[in-house]
């Protein structure tokens, strides 16, 4: 990497994001690249019904979108989710082939009973009750950034399960998704961030579109809402 991205990368999260300690920007930046290329590779091993779909080979757009997400999360959290996508591989478990698998519990709900929910770890229900908090709570953030920021709104996922159809998931459904792929030591560390930033006052999904649409070459969400 060159030493002028180097700036370019630190100034973005630097402008942008909560984070631990600002000494560990370069780290965390490292932490999240790596992930997003791990997934990447389970990704390409999904299988979807019909054949290869277009976005698994966008690497472009898929890397914007992930590692926007995980340039908010801390230090230990990536860590951890790293260790997940390890254990994963070694355990012959592709963590994205289980998120699409889970989100069709409410898209195609027959289908996800009868084919894909018996070879999907189960969830005990102290952790699915956990789980529905902390999606309550992103649910609620969402939304208040889609009222502050409608034209960026309109080009986000629709918001919730209720809207879901097939071809089409909703941020709810996608995050239950995500969050049932997280070992217990993950989503554990992923809630504690989430509590804290709500005591923070800090809005998860402003952060993440923020980082997103600065990684795509605006200055901040106010000059690419003005840009929709």
């Amino acid at each position: 990497m060159t030493s002028t991205t180097e700036a370019a990368d630190k100034n973005v999260l630097t402008s942008t994001l909560w984070y631990d300690d600002q000494h560990n920007v370069n780290e965390q930046a490292h932490k999240a690249e790596l992930i997003v290329r791990h997934e990447w590779q389970q990704f390409q091993q999904v299988n979807n019904e019909g054949g290869r779909a277009n976005c698994q080979g966008n690497w472009p757009t898929f890397h914007q979108m992930r590692i926007s997400q995980f340039l908010t999360w801390r230090l230990d959290l990536l860590d951890s989710y790293a260790q997940d996508l390890d254990d994963a591989d070694e355990s012959g478990r592709n963590l994205l082939t289980e998120k699409y698998a889970r989100m069709m519990e409410s898209t195609e709900p027959e289908r996800y009973h009868k084919e894909l929910e018996p070879s999907l770890p189960v969830l005990d229900p102290e952790r699915v009750d956990a789980q529905e908090a902390v999606i309550k709570q992103q649910v609620a953030w969402a939304r208040d950034f889609r009222e502050r920021y409608p034209k960026l709104g309109q080009a986000m996922r629709v918001l919730t399960t209720d809207e879901d159809v097939i071809g089409t998931t909703s941020f709810e459904t996608y995050l239950r998704g995500e969050l049932g792929t997280y070992s217990d030591r993950t989503f554990h560390k992923y809630a504690l961030m989430v509590i804290d930033l709500r005591n923070a006052g800090v809005n998860l999904t402003e952060q993440t579109i923020a980082t997103t649409v600065i990684l795509g070459g605006f200055d901040g969400l106010e000059e690419a809402e003005a840009a929709q």
